[in-house]
């Protein structure tokens, strides 16, 4: 399990779709989409105050479902990114002057249960 420490400031939450909240490439496979293990769970736990970004490789032609997918499982977001390059993904973000870090990476297993915990620390 992965465990972070935020400050209690709303969140930009940056999610990879396939290998990350649905089995990898499931769509083309199996003709649908599998949600993993952990991720309804993930998205209680978010803030209704944080923003949600998720981002894929899929193509355009592939939204509409995937949209579908997306509401009919209750996963919330702000904005929808397709047709993202296949590479790495690099966030790069400023540190406050009081030092708190800016931006966080997590990689997990592709199709592994979304396994990750934070606490909200009022002192950041």
């Amino acid at each position: 399990m992965t465990k972070l420490e935020f400050s209690s400031l709303s969140k930009t939450w940056i999610l990879d779709i396939d290998g990350t909240l649905v089995k990898h490439n499931g769509y083309k496979i199996d003709g649908y989409d599998t949600l993993l293990d952990g991720v309804k769970e993930f998205f209680d736990n978010l803030s209704p105050n944080d923003k949600v970004v998720m981002l894929t490789a899929r193509k355009e032609e592939y939204l509409e479902d995937l949209k579908k997918f997306l509401k009919e499982n209750n996963l919330r977001y702000d904005y929808l990114l397709t047709d993202m390059p296949m590479g790495e993904r690099i966030l790069i973000n400023d540190r406050k002057p009081s030092g708190l870090d800016m931006a966080f990476a997590v990689n997990k297993n592709r199709d592994a249960k979304l396994d990750i915990s934070y606490k909200i620390n009022e002192e950041l």
